[in-house]
């Protein structure tokens, strides 16, 4: 494949460093600045480059070659006639260090097998093609109506995280062509289940353009979960369907969009998880894509010496005391909220975003700073993973005010109480007190307050992509994770999860009753919680990944949500639209900033003679019984929530409050019990001051 040269050494064109890629020419001239025209203003920041080349291919016509004549503060720079939208394109750089005659004649890509051409950091979509990824020029034409995102407030959002490729791919009733795809995703069966569920946003794994690790190129399998990201500005074209891939890099921006816009419809938002923390180049020894070839030691961090500072575990760390990074973060951002009308982002790995020149983590990091003074961005949802492997890299709780954060002290308090704990006392040990459990179910207020923020900020989830399911969370003890080729040495090894007394699938009915009572805690402690939960894709309907804790390499039936109908699956989702519907309806009678405002907000703690919980009780490992009321001063419903942690069914003396007359005592309706006998007691009514049975190892939930 030969490239033309265009010579222009010589010229100082009119082009400008801003904005960084491609763009519309701004130079006053009715020749250039035509957006039809197929003239670009071309701008790149390549800091270790001595000159830098673009390779272009217009629709239908042959390969060019030419050089960026202009330097501005590192950014390349030139105007290029014959690039109209739909153009492939890349870069070739010389290294500062190795400056080669810019009339070198035109040669053939290299044809060594390694990337020829550098992608643009800023490039909008790309293409693969003869073995090799080249950036493609877009245009935005979208016919989005009067889409708008819901913008659902954080004391209502229920976050339902899902992958694009595994939520749909055996999906009975969506077609074959659109299984696995964005257009499936909004397929009317998808949006009616999200919808029934009762969730409020769709929170997608990593859909900019990503590519597969060597080493699981060399075991023929894929980066399923995508976090390897090679393009901060384009779509996956993967997960779209064959037809668009077929048509080309809009099509697929088309149907992207299309998605974004049926979800809006629907009332759900679309929330991306989004990873800035790394690159897919890897370390110094990987494939270089785009930011190695312009400028490695300014993308990314560097102990000075040459070798990379890597706070990730994935080879590189971007370097985010560095304003162009940061700068080219804020865009990427900005772009997929006004292009893409996306409702917000998780951050993976967020620490190594807010690390400074120093690589410590700085709450006031100036990356978090110009998010928060964003009109655009602060008015998304931003979910921080607050951690990274780095030194100091456990931080949650302490992300500013803005932003919530995964709540790992929720997941590990609530899977030890309902399953460690349980095996502990199943094998005739002790368990753990309530006191853990107390505080993850009010919100981790004491975790996130110094940052100045309320229970909102807590991110709750027992599950997430990474790590057992909630139905193998009930089922296994043990990683199996022998299909990832790595020898089951993947994947983490403190799961607190209980398999009930069998290791995986069991016919034993008592075994899989202690199962599906244990998962049904899991997801009641979830709904019941202050802060935003997050909910697994699948585990409404008992998915199992068979063991696999690490599945991001499983591009088939083992990380695919299969949708056949049980009576399992079906009593789960029973279950999950239940807890959900409560939250609802509890929530629907608090004022509209419970429970932000602290002090119109109660939660008032008691024991199982429902006096309030003494001090020593909240510490005491034999003591596995709370009750939690709580409501507003200025609400119209209290909810009671009744924990029986301990291995024998108890009676618990509800709180004794009295009527707003002052008349008598109120009465609780129990509204869901987790135990086996909720279809015979949902209803019951029991007057404050009296007692009702709560069953082993179960959570009651009454309403006044």
């Amino acid at each position: 494949m030969v490239m033309t040269y265009v010579d222009t050494a010589s010229t100082v064109d009119a082009s400008r460093a801003f904005p960084l890629g491609i763009s519309v020419p701004n130079t006053g001239s009715p020749v250039f600045d035509d957006p039809r025209s197929a003239f670009a203003n071309v701008a790149v920041y390549a800091p270790g480059v001595a000159t830098l080349e673009i390779a272009y291919q217009a629709p239908g016509g042959t390969w060019q070659l030419r050089t960026l004549p202009n330097v501005t503060d590192g950014v390349h720079h030139g105007i290029v006639e014959g690039i109209p939208a739909g153009s492939r394109y890349g870069f070739r750089a010389t290294p500062d260090h190795e400056a080669l005659p810019l009339s070198m004649p035109a040669t053939d890509f290299d044809s060594s097998g390694e990337q020829p051409l550098l992608l643009d950091p800023y490039g909008r979509a790309v293409d693969e093609r003869e073995d090799f990824i080249t950036s493609v020029r877009m245009d935005g034409d979208f016919d989005w109506g009067n889409d708008r995102g819901p913008r659902t407030p954080w004391r209502n959002t229920i976050i339902y995280e899902a992958h694009v490729r595994g939520q749909t791919k055996l999906h009975p009733d969506i077609p074959k062509d659109l299984q696995g795809t964005y257009a499936g995703l909004a397929h009317p069966a998808m949006i009616e289940h999200l919808i029934s569920l009762g969730i409020t946003a769709v929170q997608l794994l990593p859909v900019h353009f990503h590519v597969d690790e060597p080493h699981l190129q060399n075991l023929g399998m894929p980066n399923y979960w995508g976090y390897n990201t090679a393009a901060f500005f384009a779509p996956h074209p993967g997960y779209a369907t064959e037809a668009a891939q077929a048509a080309g890099p809009k099509a697929v921006q088309d149907e992207f969009k299309g998605m974004v816009k049926l979800l809006h419809a629907a009332g759900l938002e679309v929330i991306l998880d989004v990873v800035y923390n790394h690159t897919a180049e890897g370390g110094r020894d990987g494939r270089t894509l785009s930011f190695r070839g312009l400028g490695e030691m300014t993308y990314y961090r560097n102990d000075g010496h040459g070798s990379y500072v890597d706070s990730t575990g994935c080879g590189n760390s971007l370097n985010f005391g560095e304003p162009r990074v940061v700068q080219l973060v804020l865009d990427s951002l900005r772009y997929w909220v006004t292009e893409f009308h996306i409702d917000g982002f998780r951050f993976d790995l967020a620490v190594t975003l807010a690390r400074n020149a120093a690589n410590e983590f700085d709450p006031r990091h100036p990356f978090l700073v110009a998010i928060g003074a964003d009109p655009m961005l602060s008015a998304t949802k931003l979910i921080a993973e607050p951690w990274d492997i780095g030194y100091g890299g456990w931080q949650t709780g302490r992300f500013p005010p803005g932003w919530v954060d995964w709540n790992d002290h929720f997941r590990d308090a609530v899977r030890s109480f309902w399953l460690a704990d349980r095996a502990a006392i199943d094998a005739g040990g002790q368990g753990g007190s309530v006191a853990r459990l107390a505080d993850a179910l009010s919100g981790s207020a004491s975790l996130f307050e110094p940052s100045g923020r309320s229970r909102l900020a807590s991110v709750n989830l027992v599950t997430a992509h990474d790590g057992f399911t909630l139905a193998d969370l009930v089922s296994y003890d043990r990683k199996h994770n022998e299909a990832n080729g790595e020898q089951n040495r993947d994947g983490h090894g403190d799961n607190r999860s209980y398999n009930h007394g069998f290791e995986g699938p069991t016919e034993d009915e008592d075994i899989l009753a202690r199962r599906e009572q244990s998962s049904r805690n899991l997801m009641a402690s979830l709904m019941i919680s202050q802060g935003v939960p997050m909910i697994t894709a699948g585990d409404e309907i008992g998915r199992t990944q068979q063991g696999n804790n690490n599945a991001y390499c499983q591009d088939n039936a083992i990380a695919w949500i299969d949708w056949t109908s049980t009576p399992e699956s079906h009593s789960m989702l029973r279950t999950t639209k239940r807890v959900i519907r409560l939250r609802k309806e509890f929530l629907a009678g608090q004022p509209h900033d419970y429970p932000a405002r602290e002090k119109q907000s109660y939660f008032h703690w008691f024991d199982e003679r429902g006096e309030p919980m003494a001090g020593e009780r909240w510490q005491d490992p034999g003591h596995r019984v709370v009750q939690l009321l709580l409501g507003s001063d200025d609400g119209h419903v209290d909810g009671l929530v009744v924990v029986n942690g301990g291995a024998e069914d108890i009676k618990v003396t509800l709180p004794l409050l009295t009527n707003e007359e002052g008349t008598g005592n109120r009465l609780f309706e129990l509204r869901l019990t987790t135990s086996g006998l909720h279809d015979r007691r949902q209803g019951v009514r029991v007057a404050s001051g009296e007692r009702d049975v709560v069953q082993a190892n179960s959570i009651n939930i009454y309403r006044t």
